[in-house]
């Protein structure tokens, strides 16, 4: 027998409540234990193998402490007639990530406003170097120029 494949739609909503989960800290045991189902269960959810219903996203929402709408934001501006990627919120998928949760959580904790902004803007500056230390295009006009 074929392995069920999710549905796209169902995909995103399930990768976007593992980002909210993961951005508020929690475990899937932790928020599947306020839910009343198995973590598993949960897995389940956030891979889009198994369907939300409606009552139980009601239920997430409210742990969780989004709004509904959180759950299908990205699919609001395509349509539901067209295919949704779980990947295609770029900066959610980093926020979710290890690195991403951690930088965003030390971020978050810095006070003072000018220290964000000069972090902000050094961040900034190193992305604009990496970025152009990734064309070597860029750098032969450079040359060029020069000589």
């Amino acid at each position: 027998m074929k392995a069920k494949t999710p549905n796209a739609i169902d995909a995103y909503v399930g990768d976007r409540v593992r980002q909210r989960r993961k951005l508020l800290g929690l475990s899937q045991v932790s928020l599947s234990e306020s839910l009343g189902i198995t973590f598993q269960q949960l897995q389940k959810y956030e891979k889009g193998v198994n369907r939300i219903g409606a009552s139980r996203l009601q239920r997430i929402s409210e742990v969780l402490g989004v709004p509904i709408g959180f759950f299908f934001e990205e699919g609001n501006d395509r349509g539901m007639g067209q295919h949704l990627s779980p990947h295609a919120d770029e900066v959610a998928s980093f926020i979710a990530s290890k690195e991403g949760l951690a930088l965003t959580r030390a971020f978050i904790a810095i006070d003072d406003p000018n220290i964000r902004r000069t972090l902000l803007a050094l961040a900034r500056s190193l992305g604009a170097s990496q970025a152009a230390a990734d064309e070597p295009e860029s750098w032969d006009r450079v040359d060029n120029l020069r000589g």
